[in-house]
C-alpha cells in the first residue's frame, strides 16, 4: 500500500509529508510551550520547521535534478522516517542550519558530473560547507568531499584545487565583519567549538541509546546494500552514489569526534542514507519486501519518536 502511494511524485504526497512534518514537530515542541510567549524564540522555531521543510524539498530536488531516484516520493518519505529517530533535533538550530547548507553543497557537487560551470559549482560548494562549519565546527569535514568531486570530474586543471581556498577567504571575511558588528570574540568562538572529543556517554536515557542502536543497524543494512549493487548500475550514476556513500562515512566521522555529542548530530547522515534507501527500493522492485521495509521503519520511527517525548 505504502509502496503504490509513494510510487510517483504527486501533490497529494508532498501534502502528506508537509502535514506529518508539521504534526510530528509541533507534537515535540508542546512538550515545553514556553516559546509560546517569546517572539525571539516563536521566531526561531518558526525558522527552524522553514529550514527542515526546505531540507526535504532540497533533498527531493538533488535525486529528482541528478537521476538518483525516479519519479517518485520514496526520498522523502524516508527522510522523515529517519527524522523520527531523533526527535531531539527539532531543538537545535546549529545542526539544523548546518545540515541545509551542506545539502546546498550536495546539490552543487553531485552535479558536477555535468562539466557545466564546474568552477562556479566547487567554489558555491566549499563556500557553504564553510558557512556551514560556522554552526557546527567539525562539519567542515565535508571539505574532503568536495576534493573527492573534484578528483571524480576536474582533478587535471590545477584551478579547481584552489578555489576551496578562496572560497575559504571569502566566509572568513565576512564573518570577520559580522564579528565587529556583533563584537564576537572570533579567537574564544572557535576554541569552544574546535575540539575533538570521541566520548559516546551522553545518553539521557535508554530510548536515545535504543534509537541509536536500531539507527545504526538500519544504517549498515542500507550502505551495505549500496555497496553490493553498485556495479550493477547505470555507469552514469556511479559516481554520484559513491560521492553519496561518501558523504555518509563523513557525517559519521563528524558524529564521532563532535564535542557536545548527541543523536542530534546523526542529522548530517540522514540525507545520504535517505539516498541509498530510496535507491534500494527503487533496485530492489519486490514490492512485498519494499512493503516490508517500510514498515518495520514506520514501527521504528515511531516507537523512537515517541519513547522519546
Amino acid at each position: 500500500m505504502i509502496t503504490s502511494v509513494f510510487k510517483k511524485s504527486t501533490p497529494l504526497n508532498y501534502s502528506l509529508v508537509v502535514i506529518l512534518i508539521l504534526v510530528f514537530f509541533f507534537m515535540f515542541q508542546i512538550k515545553d510551550p514556553s516559546w509560546v510567549s517569546s517572539y525571539f524564540l516563536a521566531f526561531q522555531k518558526v525558522s527552524l520547521l522553514c529550514f527542515i521543510l526546505a531540507s526535504f524539498f532540497m533533498i527531493n530536488f538533488i535525486v529528482k535534478k541528478n537521476g538518483l531516484s525516479k519519479d517518485n516520493g520514496y526520498a522523502i518519505l524516508f527522510y522523515l522516517l529517519f527524522l523520527l529517530f531523533f526527535p531531539t533535533i527539532f531543538n537545535n538550530p546549529n545542526v539544523i542550519y548546518a545540515n541545509f547548507f551542506i545539502l546546498l553543497a550536495l546539490r552543487r557537487l553531485v552535479s558536477l558530473q555535468s562539466l557545466k560551470a564546474s568552477k562556479e559549482k566547487i567554489f558555491d560548494a566549499a563556500f557553504w560547507v564553510f558557512v556551514a562549519s560556522l554552526f557546527q565546527f567539525w562539519s567542515i569535514l565535508f571539505l574532503i568531499l568536495v576534493y573527492i568531486s573534484i578528483i571524480f570530474h576536474v582533478s587535471r586543471d590545477y584551478r579547481n584545487w584552489v578555489l576551496p581556498f578562496i572560497a575559504f577567504l571569502a566566509v572568513a571575511i565576512l564573518f570577520y565583519m559580522t564579528s565587529l558588528i556583533f563584537n564576537i570574540d572570533v579567537v574564544a568562538f572557535f576554541n569552544e567549538r574546535a575540539v575533538i572529543d570521541f566520548k559516546i556517554d551522553y545518553f539521557k536515557n535508554n530510548y536515545e541509546n535504543a534509537a541509536l542502536s536500531i539507527y545504526t543497524a538500519v544504517a549498515l543494512f542500507f550502505v551495505t546494500s549500496m555497496l553490493m549493487t553498485l556495479s550493477n548500475r547505470p555507469q552514469i550514476v556511479h559516481s554520484s552514489y559513491k560521492k553519496v556513500v561518501a558523504y555518509f562515512f563523513i557525517a559519521v566521522l563528524v558524529f564521532i569526534i563532535s564535542p557536545n555529542k548527541s543523536n542530534d548530530l546523526l542529522l548530517f547522515s540522514i540525507a545520504p542514507l535517505t539516498i541509498m534507501a530510496a535507491s534500494h527500493v527503487e533496485y530492489m522492485q519486490q514490492k512485498l519486501n519494499n512493503e516490508i521495509v517500510y514498515y518495520v521503519l514506520i514501527v521504528c520511527g515511531l516507537f523512537t519518536f515517541f519513547s522519546q517525548l
